[in-house]
């Protein structure tokens, strides 16, 4: 097989790589739900491997004590993973009924495991220790007593070093993973390029101890993973940016029009009826 090929090949995320063994998964389930489960072939993985997002696998579901664990690593915040846990749930259950040979046209309950989606962020944004968001957000409501007949919520907890101290301590590996991501950010902010700090971190943390047996075992593998993921964030910032930049463009377009046809009052006054706009949105294809 061509280096190319290997290239074009999804890759894992480091967080994945931590997180491979079922010991650690359960030591870091154990941190999670405040549980002291020894017994970690009692855990049942269940992530779909070919479950992608941009270049990146998606992380790590598995089954235990009737618990479906959705875990995810983010580094960069959005408000859209509920939605993203709720496609990615669908398709373990699709998984957890099929592997069981179950029947759902059966007139007899078909008993699921309870889902709990976890996203350990980690990245440069400010944000709170635990934040929880609800796919009920998302949903366009036009009438308020309209009750939902559904909702989903993403638990985002906050792993940069220092913050949710009880459960990096809880937990080695994540601990150890925070002070990782941390090192190779204290080394950028020094003004090292990305390479070069990832090489630096990981010879710091091999020489006090910090996820130094998968460091040393996978050094190459650990440098390609972070660069992958360095790249996907620099691409997210990038359409950002992007899109920014063209709402802020058919904006101004929108307001020139508007002056040109008197309307600059209503604009200031907030009163430019929708179909007004909507009509200069296709006259001049803003």
């Amino acid at each position: 097989m061509s280096q190319d090929h290997i290239n074009r090949e999804h890759k894992d995320r480091l967080f994945r790589l931590v997180f491979r063994e079922k010991k650690d998964l359960l030591d870091l389930y154990n941190a999670v739900r405040g549980t002291a489960y020894t017994d970690y072939e009692s855990l049942e993985i269940t992530t779909i491997e070919n479950a992608v997002y941009m270049t990146m696998k998606n992380d790590i579901s598995f089954l235990i004590d009737d618990i479906l664990n959705l875990y995810e690593q983010q580094s960069t915040w959005n408000f859209n993973m509920p939605l993203r846990g709720f496609l990615f749930l669908a398709d373990v259950y699709r998984k957890y009924i099929d592997t069981r040979k179950l029947n759902l046209y059966s007139s007899k309950l078909v008993r699921l495991p309870m889902p709990q989606y976890i996203v350990f962020y980690n990245g440069i944004r400010m944000a709170e220790d635990r934040v929880e968001l609800s796919l009920s957000d998302a949903f366009l409501v036009p009438d308020e007593t309209v009750v939902a007949g559904l909702e989903f919520k993403a638990i985002m907890l906050n792993i940069n070093y220092g913050h949710n101290k009880e459960l990096l301590l809880q937990c080695i590996k994540l601990n150890h993973y925070s002070q990782f991501v941390a090192k190779i950010r204290e080394y950028q902010a020094l003004g090292m390029e990305i390479k070069a700090a990832v090489n630096q971190a990981v010879d710091d943390c091999i020489r006090n101890g910090i996820l130094a047996e998968i460091l040393s075992a996978n050094r190459a593998e650990v440098l390609n993973l972070v660069l992958t993921e360095y790249d996907e964030q620099s691409h997210i910032a990038s359409e950002k940016e992007i899109s920014y930049a063209e709402g802020m463009e058919r904006i101004n377009r929108l307001i020139q029009c508007l002056v040109r046809d008197g309307r600059m009052d209503d604009v200031i006054r907030g009163t430019v009826d929708l179909d007004y706009q909507k009509t200069l949105l296709q006259e001049y294809q803003l």
